[in-house]
């Protein structure tokens, strides 16, 4: 096997991984209507790097990168959306 079809394998490796590790999460505020355990902050930081990938791999033209980017910041952005949504939700039945 040559070099480049061992960084094909880890590079979709990495991918994949990284795609499939927001699920969990998604899922599990999605049953428990609640995001109180999500850090604001650090999906902020993390919508911001896949934007900043997603543009990165623009401009190199690699479109594997900004594939795969492109999902992670849809997933990401999914929980910092749930997270809001939630959040809300929770105040106003803390304000009743």
């Amino acid at each position: 096997m040559e070099g480049s079809q061992i960084a094909n394998i880890v590079g979709t490796g990495a991918a994949l991984c990284s795609m499939t590790s927001f699920a969990p999460q998604i899922l599990k505020i999605w049953r428990e209507r609640d995001a109180s355990s999500v850090s604001l902050r650090m999906y902020v930081v993390t919508v911001t790097g896949f934007s900043l990938w997603i543009a990165y791999g623009v401009l190199i033209k690699s479109w594997p990168v900004t594939g795969a980017n492109t999902v992670c910041l849809i997933m990401s952005a999914t929980i910092l959306a749930l997270k809001w949504r939630f959040s809300r939700h929770a105040g106003e039945a803390r304000q009743v």
